[in-house]
């Protein structure tokens, strides 16, 4: 079994630890977007999406591709996807518990 780096998956998970790098991805999930269209779509300040969206890159989630003057932002690749989904399908087991959990930091 390949044995990660804790350190290194807790950067990962940092990825997926505040609501609006979460809704970027959910964005982004089918199709890619340029700022400007994840901004319209999440309705976030330009500035605080292109935070999130390099701190997204920086946690190897998303990619860019620059096409002419826009940069076009997508999930890295399938894995990451199929990980969003999962996410779903474990939380439909576990949501009345996490509704209640009091201790998560905001």
């Amino acid at each position: 079994m390949l044995k990660i780096d804790l350190d290194t998956k807790v950067k990962f998970l940092h990825g997926f630890s505040h609501k609006t790098r979460v809704e970027i991805l959910e964005c982004i999930k089918d199709n890619e977007k340029t700022v400007s269209q994840i901004v319209e779509d999440i309705q976030g300040s330009q500035s605080n999406i292109s935070q999130h969206l390099a701190c997204l890159k920086g946690c190897g989630l998303i990619v860019g591709r620059q096409e002419g003057k826009y940069v076009y932002y997508g999930l890295r690749n399938q894995k990451i996807r199929e990980l969003l989904t999962m996410f779903d399908v474990v939380l439909e087991d576990v949501e009345k518990d996490v509704a209640c959990c009091e201790n998560h930091l905001d």
